[in-house]
């Protein structure tokens, strides 16, 4: 029985660590420098063994993931390289910037280790073991990113080790996923941040704006809840990419000022269309690089119980609802009720009983 060794015990690490447990006969050791969260993860039996020491633990891996921020993940990486192992071991990590950590893996000295990266393109809001999901990467993109000396047969453990997670595997070079994910995940963060710092300055002028910035504006400001500490990980080790797309967007927001300027109606009307025609081709039911959701929307009618009375329903159902928010409620007419779910089939059965229960319900194409 192999013996696979999960460095990292989050959202990230402990999800793997559910799927591996559920799919897999391998003997499962989690490492981790929160005894609370080891704790956790073994009354729960996410792993097998528990670790604090990441040496004592690589000293008995056949595989090793590493599942801890990017910049800690190369330390251990190093950490690995200088131990003097008495087997060979296969390496993956699960960063979001293949760059630093590729950088190291092609350095690597010894003759033990075999790295091929990984990033499951996956995640969620919330952080930490106890939100971790052994169907998190369901219907994901997992990019893989194998260094030099990686054989085939490499990523093809990798891939079988994985095959639970029900993800797509795709290989992309570190350079191709650094630039791919900056675009479409790192840089939407930090404008989510940038527009919540815009609207918390324009609050001292007006005091009623939090209240308006309940509906859309928190929707698509929702990435910028993600986890500080592990974003400003994030944009260091990718600050290169970050800064080229800075550069970018700051070129497009002074063309697009210049458009205002003069007055250049027919131009903005065809740069919006422009945008709403790509935004309207994106696949919409694939996972992408920020965690999305599958929205159901419901008429109800501006009476007292009335969202109760759906929720109820959802609730007695076992369908759990990750969020919900009220588009339009106006005295007297037919509002809409959305209510967001972390899996399509989920959303499809919640459909399917509120139906029953005579309310028009509507999927967005």
């Amino acid at each position: 029985m192999e013996t696979v060794v999960i460095a990292g015990l989050g959202l990230i690490g402990g999800s793997l660590a559910r799927n591996i447990q559920t799919h897999k006969q391998v003997h499962l050791i989690g490492v981790d420098q929160r005894e609370s969260t080891l704790e956790y993860a073994l009354k729960h039996e996410i792993i097998d063994e528990a670790s604090s020491s990441f040496q004592e633990a690589a000293h008995k891996a056949d595989i090793i993931i590493l599942a801890a921020p990017v910049s800690k993940s190369v330390e251990l990486l190093q950490e690995l390289d200088s131990m003097q192992l008495e087997k060979d071991v296969l390496v993956t990590d699960v960063s979001s910037v293949k760059g630093p950590i590729f950088q190291q893996a092609a350095s690597l000295q010894s003759d033990k280790v075999f790295f091929v990266g990984g990033h499951p393109m996956a995640g969620s809001h919330k952080h930490g073991i106890e939100a971790s999901k052994a169907h998190l990467f369901e219907n994901a993109i997992y990019v893989l990113t194998p260094v030099q000396r990686a054989k085939e047969s490499d990523i093809k453990r990798v891939e079988n080790l994985l095959d639970g997670t029900k993800s797509t595997f795709i290989t992309l070079s570190a350079e191709e996923h650094d630039e791919m994910t900056g675009v479409v995940s790192h840089f939407p963060h930090l404008i989510a941040s940038a527009l919540v710092q815009q609207a918390k300055k324009w609050e001292a002028k007006h005091s009623f704006l939090p209240k308006l910035a309940a509906g859309g504006f928190r929707d698509i400001t929702r990435i910028a809840s993600s986890n500080p500490g592990m974003w400003q990980d994030i944009f260091f080790q990718n600050k290169e990419k970050m800064g080229i797309l800075l550069d970018d967007w700051i070129e497009e927001m002074q063309a697009f000022r210049k458009l205002l300027a003069e007055d250049q109606g027919q131009q903005i009307h065809t740069y919006l269309e422009e945008a709403k025609q790509y935004r309207d081709g994106l696949e919409p039911r694939k996972k992408g690089a920020i965690p999305g959701y599958y929205d159901l929307y419901v008429d109800i009618t501006d009476r007292p119980g009335a969202l109760q009375k759906v929720l109820t329903i959802v609730a007695d159902a076992g369908l759990s609802i990750v969020n919900i928010q009220i588009l339009e409620l106006r005295e007297g007419l037919t509002g809409v009720l959305r209510l967001s779910f972390s899996e399509q089939k989920i959303q499809l059965k919640a459909k399917g009983v509120l139906e029953v229960f005579g309310y028009e319900v509507k999927i967005e194409d």
